[in-house]
């Protein structure tokens, strides 16, 4: 799956403002409810800025991503660490089923969903390998215009067309049959949509 338009035109912005953006990353994945003990699927985790603090926390965590440059980036992110219950897995965030053979507690999906071509699809294959409970977050920029989502000084994210409202994102995964839990701020530029299966 490839995401048009995602970060104008690169897989991933620079270390520098992504840190600036996210310079908490353990508080948004507890706002999202990834909880201690779990197994969880960080989906498009580019360079693994969040798989590394889930990791540190969950019996065992999956990244998933088309580029297999920011998956290398991700597993030496976390080889630094020290931390060694990840995989790391090259693929299309369709094929999630063929990669996730056990159920999952959680699957947890930054930045990437406004740019995903079929939508439903990829809440169905999120819904088929979660656990019944199981939860899928999805983080995403709010629909404003992207001059007013400035990081560091300049614009960041997605064109301003890409962007989804929260309405929109609850509207585009519910027909999967995931259940809308919740809605979270966790920055000042993104909520989180939570779902539960």
């Amino acid at each position: 799956m490839t995401i048009p338009g995602f970060f104008q035109g690169t897989g991933m912005p620079d270390a520098g403002w992504w840190e600036a953006l996210w310079p908490d990353p353990a508080k948004v994945l507890h706002d999202v409810g990834v909880r201690p003990g779990t197994s969880v699927v960080d989906l498009c985790s580019g360079d693994g800025w969040f798989t590394l603090q889930i990791a540190k926390s969950a019996t065992h965590v999956t990244a998933i991503d088309i580029d297999g440059a920011l998956l290398e980036t991700a597993q030496a992110r976390l080889h630094e660490a020290g931390v060694t219950n990840a995989t790391f897995i090259e693929s299309d965030a369709y094929d999630l089923a063929r990669f996730v053979p056990e159920p999952v507690d959680h699957v947890f999906l930054a930045n990437a969903f406004h740019g995903v071509p079929d939508k439903a699809r990829l809440a169905g294959a999120v819904r088929d390998v979660l656990k019944p409970g199981g939860l899928f977050s999805v983080v995403s920029w709010y629909a404003r215009p992207r001059e007013e989502t400035t990081v560091l000084g300049q614009p960041r994210g997605p064109a301003t067309e890409l962007r989804m409202s929260p309405d929109q994102t609850i509207a585009a995964v519910e027909p999967s049959g995931l259940r809308h839990e919740f809605t979270v701020d966790v920055s000042p530029h993104h909520y989180a949509a939570v779902f539960i299966r």
